[in-house]
């Protein structure tokens, strides 16, 4: 029998997923922690996937029929508004969790409550293939910077911050809504990741658009930067041209902007409360090496002089391109030296 106030509310939307979704609402029915709600929204399925939902016999179930398919953001703030559990567990209709999951993810959630997100390593289905996540806040504020810290459908959520704080994912970011969602939720609370296999997550061999990928890219640009301004820093219009250059890649540095860059990330680090000082390093590491890397492999004037460059920026700033990027860069310089004779 469902409680009026569940502990948990587990959202999951569902689209044309026929073929696995049975397996997934029953990983979630078989949880050891049993207290909770399960909130499944299809999204206007054209196969099976909602005759195979109604099959199921559980007072715990509730089903959301949209009328027309409006998309995955939508259909998880349907989820959001309508949960009723301290708790939200996300889940996908075609990956497995692991029975003990939600009663470890309480456990932790009740015992360290300033984390608002808490989230699990996993395995890949088929293979075996476990994937290692960030553990602890600072390592996962500090893989924000660049990417996810997160597999979305291992996630739970602390309602009461969402709710306090207006938060719901972001249609408009779409898809790259989870991405988004975290680096907004890491201003009011701690993100966690435990280090227990709990879930098993499906991989599809399906390719994104051009333009889906473009739209993506563009936006991961976005919440990248947006992360970068919770840095207490006096922002100018030139700063965010710059870093908006650096981190799309798809022009060239000149020298003169490296150096503007090199005079930026002083004062950035400087500022720097907000992530650990070692998070935040590495993270300009790899901006580094992207930045060197296009602008010594990817220029059409390529000679000896090129990189001679290289090795005064060495020097000078301190900059240092991975070993066997140096060589094939040397390598590119004698040949083009060697058609030029």
């Amino acid at each position: 029998m469902m409680h009026a106030h569940p502990k948990i509310t587990v959202v999951m939307p569902v689209y044309n997923c026929a073929a696995y979704v049975a397996e997934a609402i029953d990983s979630i029915l078989g949880q050891t922690y049993s207290d909770f709600e399960f909130i499944i929204i299809d999204d206007a399925s054209t196969d099976t996937t909602l005759s195979i939902v109604k099959s199921f016999n559980d007072s715990r179930i509730q089903i959301v029929e949209k009328p027309k398919n409006t998309g995955l953001t939508n259909s998880l703030n349907i989820g959001l508004s309508l949960a009723k559990g301290r708790f939200i567990a996300r889940m996908d209709g075609d990956d497995i969790s692991l029975p003990n999951r939600f009663e470890l993810q309480v456990a932790f959630m009740e015992h360290h409550t300033q984390t608002i997100a808490c989230g699990t390593n996993y395995s890949i289905l088929n293979t075996g293939e476990i994937k290692s996540l960030p553990l602890s806040n600072e390592d996962t504020k500090a893989q924000l910077l660049y990417k996810s810290c997160f597999a979305h459908p291992t996630v739970m959520l602390r309602k009461s911050k969402l709710d306090r704080h207006h938060l719901a994912y972001s249609p408009e970011k779409e898809p790259s809504e989870d991405y988004d969602f975290w680096v907004r939720l890491m201003q009011f609370g701690e993100l966690r990741n435990l280090p227990e296999v709990l879930l098993r997550y499906r991989e599809h061999k399906c390719q994104v658009s051009k333009s889906r990928h473009q739209i993506k890219k563009r936006h991961n640009l976005e919440i990248k930067l947006n992360a970068l301004s919770y840095i207490d820093y006096n922002w100018t219009d030139q700063d965010i041209f710059l870093l908006r250059k650096l981190l799309f890649r798809e022009e060239i540095l000149s020298k003169d902007e490296i150096a503007k860059y090199q005079v930026l990330k002083r004062n950035i680090v400087n500022s720097n409360t907000f992530y650990s000082k070692e998070g935040l390093l590495n993270y300009f590491d790899i901006i580094e090496t992207r930045m060197l890397k296009d602008y010594f492999l990817k220029r059409t004037l390529f000679n000896l002089q090129t990189f001679m460059d290289y090795i005064k920026i060495n020097k000078i700033w301190g900059f240092r391109l991975p070993l066997l990027v140096e060589i094939k860069l040397l390598v590119k310089s004698i040949i083009k030296y060697k058609i030029s004779l």
